[in-house]
């Protein structure tokens, strides 16, 4: 499954997971009480590691919000200071790493598409479309050497700040 990057710290992961190059619009911090989200222990920690203060949210209430001047995506704040893409998970098994690495190698490999009933279902959340495809161009899956790098990294932050 993935997993949150912050858990995948001494377990059996493949070269996949859910990356950003520069911004994602879906994981901010906005001005306010410092509050993190009850959803991501990836993203508090990393608003933690920026040094960012107020409110951490994610996925749809983000996309809401993202252009919103009193809300920084913590993404595209990561690569400001490091110059590194951001995995926000990875692909991890506990058992049949074998039957998964084909799994993983064919996803890799594969073509993303998003059937319209989603496209229709976000709209009605107040997400467009095109708002969805736009976001949905920034993310990847592929981890290389500089993902890989980018991980090590956020890990050993992560360990000395929080």
């Amino acid at each position: 499954a993935f997993i949150s990057s912050i858990k995948s710290k001494n377990r059996k992961c493949f070269d996949a997971g859910i990356i950003v190059q520069k911004e994602v619009l879906s994981v901010l911090v906005c001005e306010g009480e410092n509050k993190d989200d009850f959803e991501s222990n990836t993203s508090n920690i990393l608003a933690k590691i920026l040094h960012q203060q107020g409110e951490v949210i994610i996925g749809d209430k983000a996309l809401k919000r993202y252009k919103d001047k009193n809300c920084k995506d913590l993404a595209k704040l990561w690569y400001e200071r490091y110059g590194l893409p951001f995995v926000f998970a990875t692909f991890c098994t506990n058992k049949n790493k074998q039957k998964y690495q084909k799994m993983v190698k064919k996803f890799l490999n594969s073509k993303t598409y998003i059937p319209q009933y989603i496209l229709k279902k976000y709209s009605q959340r107040g997400i467009t479309p095109k708002e969805i495809k736009n976001y949905l161009k920034l993310i990847y899956y592929k981890i290389g050497w500089k993902e890989k790098k980018s991980l090590k990294k956020f890990l050993k932050l992560a360990k000395n700040c929080c």
